[in-house]
């Protein structure tokens, strides 16, 4: 038996050191955007003896991550997984804030795989091996598809929102990414800089825009703190050629790029000159009526509306595209949440991941504009008591939503009790 806890270290990193080393070294899991233990995993397995055994502790990103795929391909193909403890948000160490799994496989043709997902009713000084031993369940069929951990009840309702749901990346919609600046402290200004600006030319605030981070972004309503994104862009297509911003038009911004600009003219992210953005062909988008989300976000779901012309930088999406609030009522839905909690495990204490790979492929029903209504009326209810008090409590509203997207996906009342017993905002 091989037991060991490998590196953790990005093949990226250190720009793309180890990535350049083993890219040409003869790895089957290699992935320019993995981590070098994949390839421990690949290396143990070849150099154990027939029926022998390998156990590892890792990070458990490969379990469900793209860049996982040739890895969980490997090891479904070339040897017997025996074993899987996934210990989800768990810290299993102390001073390491990354989420890990254990797993166990024999040198040996494929069998079914014993496995335990660790929930939240797993706490430190609980014994794992009775906990393992009462919530085990066999998984089988393993490929390089994403492995799945589950209840029978579980699996019936990840079952039942794949059949029922279309992949939202089939939707007619287009998710893209904030804007990224290169220097946040040169582009992003506070409400009283913005006045001081307009005050010298109104012509300024054609390039000064409401801009969001991704702290900002509630559920339903973005809590707008009144900052300001300077838009000095690098040209766009909106069926007319939109020429790139000329800083010299607007003299008193260039003086407040001035204080920054050595910064400016080193970063990565700029266009023609250093006082322009760089090229974003989705540009007019921020204009439209839009979804906006954090690509990282404490309190579950919190997928916002917005009709404002607003940006968003980098560390957040926006959505445009058909039927949006009916969009918004399901992706900020308890099902939702519950859905990407058993595809893609929550990011431990820091919350929620809902990145664009992950969100494209939430499976939502697409239901005629009439069928819409319900969810449509209840959303323009809940905006309208935010937009009047941003404060205020809409649990109420919400949870006839809930209801509604349980109906959608014909979800009974066992499957509804789970969704409510383990999904907590």
């Amino acid at each position: 038996v091989v037991i060991g806890n490998p590196p953790y270290i990005q093949l990226q990193k250190n720009r793309g050191e180890l990535r350049r080393r083993y890219q040409t070294a003869g790895f089957e899991t290699f992935a320019s955007t993995g981590d070098i233990y994949q390839l421990f995993y690949e290396k143990g397995c070849q150099l154990l003896a027939p029926q022998s055994l390998l156990c590892f502790i890792t990070s458990n990103k490969w379990l469900r991550s793209g860049y996982g795929e040739k890895t969980r391909a490997y090891l479904a193909s070339k040897t017997n997984p025996k074993m899987l403890l996934d210990f989800g948000g768990f810290q299993v160490f102390e001073n390491a804030s990354v989420d890990t799994c254990i797993l166990m496989v024999q040198k040996a043709p494929p069998n079914s795989l014993q496995a335990v997902s660790f929930k939240k009713d797993f706490q430190k000084g609980d014994s794992i091996r009775n906990y393992a031993e009462q919530n085990a369940v066999q998984v089988a069929g393993l490929s390089g598809e994403v492995w799945f951990i589950g209840t029978p009840i579980e699996q019936a309702i990840r079952r039942k929102m794949q059949t029922i749901g279309t992949p939202l990346k089939k939707w007619d919609v287009k998710i893209n990414s904030g804007i990224k600046t290169g220097h946040n402290l040169a582009f992003v200004i506070d409400d009283t800089t913005k006045q001081a600006l307009i005050d010298e030319s109104s012509k300024y605030a054609e390039i000064i825009k409401p801009m969001f981070r991704g702290r900002d972004i509630r559920r339903y309503q973005a809590n707008w703190a009144k900052l300001w994104l300077i838009d000095t862009h690098n040209g766009y297509d909106d069926g007319d050629d939109v020429p790139a911003v000329n800083i010299d038009d607007y003299p008193a911004i260039k003086n407040h790029l001035d204080k920054f600009y050595s910064q400016l003219e080193k970063r990565y992210d700029k266009g023609k000159t250093p006082y322009n953005l760089r090229n974003c062909a989705y540009h007019k988008d921020f204009e439209k009526e839009k979804l906006v989300w954090a690509e990282l976000c404490s309190s579950g779901n919190a997928f916002s509306y917005d009709t404002n012309g607003s940006f968003v930088l980098n560390t957040a999406y926006i959505m445009t595209g058909i039927s949006l609030r009916y969009l918004l009522a399901v992706l900020n839905s308890k099902a939702i949440l519950f859905y990407l909690d058993l595809t893609n495990q929550k990011l431990g204490e820091k919350g929620w991941r809902w990145l664009n790979r992950y969100v494209e492929h939430l499976p939502i029903p697409k239901i005629p504009e009439e069928s819409q209504r319900p969810f449509v009326e209840l959303v323009d209810r809940i905006l309208k008591t935010k937009s009047a008090s941003p404060s205020a409590d809409t649990a109420v509203l919400e949870a006839q939503i809930d209801e509604l997207v349980y109906g959608l996906y014909g979800l009974t009342d066992a499957e509804i009790a789970a969704v409510e017993g383990q999904v907590t905002v």
